[in-house]
């Protein structure tokens, strides 16, 4: 076997690379996998038995509920607030040509490149001066504008695969713009938008520092719970939690490896067409 370089790559090789890549990103989240069903009162291995109690303790924990409910509410509100201003950038930047467009791509990167802990002082500070410091609104803003790239630049790659003389063909058939968007361009680029708000909702989901910034001690998110939770050793119910959450991770990239799919598949039914 050869690579496009005209090396020759065993087959062999590269498989060992993909298992090395695997175990490397992989296996530090699955170790708290098991950890999470011990029934010892701390966080050891090898555990001292089989027990789901801790899952029941995160369950019935006000504590816990309410900092799951507090990083629901402000990621579906800045998922929102990500999609439709990503959505509307990504058709912008659709638009332009040449270095302009490498500049505003470029631009869009930016929340993705600068250090977090820049992005959560300045968030502090731009806050405080406009007296929203310490609340869940101000973090629902930044964590809108920490995912706002992702669905920028998802839907973006799915406007490659969109079929300009459609547009063309609902405006001849007097169709507004905005209609035209709804009905023919938004159907075929959906996946590309729910891939970005995706990501954005699992951002948002997972973030710490500009949380720990900008909220109240009393308004915890999930993140900063588990944080805590490490720093006051409250034993393996903080791996339970993080367990589940691994599962709703793996649940995510399986969501977007359909829309994927879904996309390639409109995609080439609209170059048939």
């Amino acid at each position: 076997m050869s690579t496009d370089y005209g090396l020759p790559l065993p087959r062999w090789w590269m498989r060992l690379g993909s298992i090395l890549l695997v175990v490397i990103l992989v296996l530090p989240a699955l170790v708290v996998v098991p950890i999470s069903f011990s029934s010892g009162s701390i966080i050891a291995f090898p555990l001292p038995g089989f027990s789901w109690h801790w899952y029941g303790e995160a369950a019935a924990s006000p504590a816990w509920r309410d900092a799951l409910l507090s990083s629901l509410r402000v990621g579906a509100a800045s998922t929102l607030i990500a999609t439709v201003i990503g959505t509307a950038a990504a058709l912008g930047i659709d638009r332009l040509q040449g270095r302009t467009r490498a500049i505003v791509l470029l631009a869009t990167l930016l929340p993705l490149v600068i250090p977090i802990v820049i992005l959560a002082l300045g968030a502090y500070f731009a806050l405080a001066t406009v007296g929203l410091s310490n609340s869940l609104t101000g973090l629902v803003i930044f964590h809108a504008a920490l995912g706002l790239p992702f669905v920028t630049l998802s839907v973006v790659a799915s406007l490659q695969g969109f079929d300009r003389t459609l547009w063309r063909a609902a405006a001849s058939l007097g169709a507004s713009p905005i209609t035209a968007f709804r009905r023919v361009m938004l159907p075929i680029i959906a996946p590309g938008v729910a891939a970005g708000a995706i990501f954005a909702f699992a951002m948002s989901l997972d973030e710490v520092v500009v949380a720990s910034f900008v909220t109240a001690p009393s308004q915890r998110t999930l993140p900063l719970q588990m944080f805590s939770g490490i720093k006051e050793n409250t034993g393996p119910i903080v791996t339970a939690v993080a367990t589940l959450l691994l599962l709703l991770s793996m649940t995510f990239l399986l969501v977007v490896e359909m829309l994927r799919r879904r996309s390639r598949r409109l995609a080439t039914a609209s170059e048939a067409t």
